[in-house]
């Protein structure tokens, strides 16, 4: 209880002075004058927070590889900076993503590396405004968004907007509550930009599981609107009912209002969803979305409701990737913001599955980002090519895009992040001791069901089981337990998104059983890359 009243009392402060901090005057200057000189500014970031530290891992990793600062230096300017990212990737200057979590020590040349949670964060980066992955009450890292940092993000929001022409557009926002700071940093952006959130939707809850941050949300929020930013209390929706959404929209519409709707993926489609079954009219509708991969089938949705779709790319560890532009109507493609990150690829096995996939390794440019990191992997895939569209993300220098983004070693259904490795002990062992079985005998298929996507648990009826209802709270309760996991029960509960049925688990050709099936387990289609 104390550490959560000094983690929301800092977050309190940090909102007041990144409020008391006025928007970005001229966004493409500011965009423009760091990737001018991205390779210099890091460069000057990695020899002040990894070079100066001997007991910094990237240090170790660098020093094994034979590298100091200077043969770094000299290999940026030389090669540029992808090319030598890649050399060092081979070189073993990495992050795996469980070793970023840490899941799993870093050993490299058979020397364990020593880390802790705080030893990639960005010493150079000093904010009060944290957040965690996914919102939880347990214990995970946390990150400090500086207002500097904040200032960029809201660079980013003003291009996007210039670009898909929503000036003048109603903004609909449909986003988790605290602990997650989505919902609540979504409407400040917008707010600020002068087009303030006409209402915030979010998921129910009981007050039992979500009362205390139902009040500090509403908290945060009167702080602001104290402070002259206007935003919206959050409007709890009936339990998986996306309806209300679709009227409001829909009534603006027949006002001759257009609207933006702002959200995760599945929630988003299940809005337009229940536009097509009550025929409501939200045609107009721009669908700005995140946090888990836009599938065809999802896409395909919203343009019968009649709707725009457009994605974006964020990660809590790495902070903004990339965005699309209006060009962008098929698949998973964004700009990738080259000035805040550098992304390269590599061909891997996927953990959970027979198949092999281009790992994306992530390197952090801002010289204020919440973390320093070189090389690290989220364990999402998808393909970087230059980006032939002639849009204003272009125009500013974002002339790459990553296309058929997939998450291979995590679930991301609903905008909700959970380790897979997380998942693999319930699956195999606590599920097991409870309800009888072993392992191979639980197992969890991340499904397209094109409104949305959904988890079905797949018990084997040699467990005996009888009760898919008992099973499916058993997981839920012990979903809660990990970091993230909180949030995720909640947010799936009020979809409806898990499901429990007693089938034998499915098997790959080879005839094995793999716990996990997750979206981004195989290489998208070429329909929707």
């Amino acid at each position: 209880m104390l550490r959560e009243a000094s983690y929301y009392t800092a977050m309190a402060r940090g909102l007041y002075h990144y409020l008391r901090t006025p928007s970005p005057h001229d966004a493409g200057a500011l965009i423009r004058q760091q990737l001018q000189n991205r390779e210099e500014i890091f460069l000057d970031t990695v020899r002040r927070v990894v070079f100066s530290r001997s007991d910094h891992p990237y240090h170790e990793m660098f020093r094994l590889a034979g590298c100091d600062y200077q043969g770094l230096a000299d290999a940026v300017r030389r090669e540029g900076l992808e090319t030598t990212l890649a050399s060092l990737h081979r070189q073993g200057v990495y992050l795996a993503h469980d070793e970023l979590k840490g899941k799993q020590a870093i050993v490299r040349s058979g020397r364990h590396i020593p880390s802790n949670d705080n030893s990639f964060l960005n010493p150079l980066a000093q904010g009060l405004m944290e957040s965690a992955s996914s919102g939880s009450r347990s214990q995970g890292t946390r990150t400090r968004r500086s207002t500097a940092h904040q200032i960029h993000c809201e660079a980013y929001g003003i291009l996007k907007r210039h670009e898909c022409r929503l000036a003048g557009r109603a903004q609909i926002e449909l986003r988790p509550i605290l602990p997650s700071v989505v919902g609540l940093m979504t409407t400040l952006h917008a707010a600020r930009s002068g087009r303030p959130a006409e209402c915030w939707f979010t998921a129910s809850g009981t007050w039992g599981d979500s009362g205390h941050y139902r009040v500090v949300t509403g908290a945060m929020v009167l702080l602001a609107n104290l402070m002259g930013t206007r935003v919206p209390f959050p409007t709890p929706l009936p339990p998986n009912d996306f309806a209300p959404v679709a009227q409001l929209i829909a009534r603006r519409r027949a006002e001759g209002v257009a609207c933006v709707l702002g959200g995760f993926v599945s929630p988003a489609t299940r809005v337009a969803t229940a536009a097509i079954e009550k025929g409501l009219d939200i045609s107009g509708t721009f669908f700005n979305m995140g946090g888990e991969a836009l599938t065809y089938a999802k896409r395909r949705l919203i343009e019968a409701a009649g709707g725009e779709a457009s994605i974006n790319y964020w990660a809590h560890e790495a902070g903004p990737i990339g965005m699309s532009c209006g060009k962008m109507t098929t698949g998973d493609s964004v700009h990738l913001l080259r000035d805040s990150m550098a992304a390269i690829s590599y061909r891997r096995m996927a953990p959970l599955a027979e198949v092999e996939v281009n790992s994306l390794l992530f390197t952090t440019l801002l010289p204020f980002a919440p973390r320093v990191l070189i090389n690290a992997e989220l364990d999402d895939s998808g393909v970087i090519e230059p980006a032939r569209c002639d849009c204003t993300f272009s125009a500013a220098g974002f002339t790459e895009q990553i296309r058929g983004i997939r998450s291979f070693g995590k679930l991301t259904g609903q905008g909700m992040t959970l380790m897979g490795t997380d998942m693999l002990r319930i699956l195999e062992e606590v599920l097991p001791e409870r309800f009888g079985g072993g392992p191979g005998d639980y197992q969890l298929v991340e499904q397209e069901a094109g409104r949305q996507t959904r988890l079905v648990l797949r018990v084997s009826p040699r467990t005996g089981v009888t009760s898919s209802d008992k099973i499916s709270e058993y997981f839920l309760k012990e979903i809660r337990k990990h970091h993230g996991g909180a949030l995720a029960a909640r947010v799936w509960r009020h979809a409806e998104a898990v499901e429990t049925v007693i089938a034998q688990p499915l098997t790959t050709p080879n005839g094995k059983v793999h716990a996990l099936h997750l979206l981004g387990s195989s290489e998208p289609k070429s329909d929707e890359a």
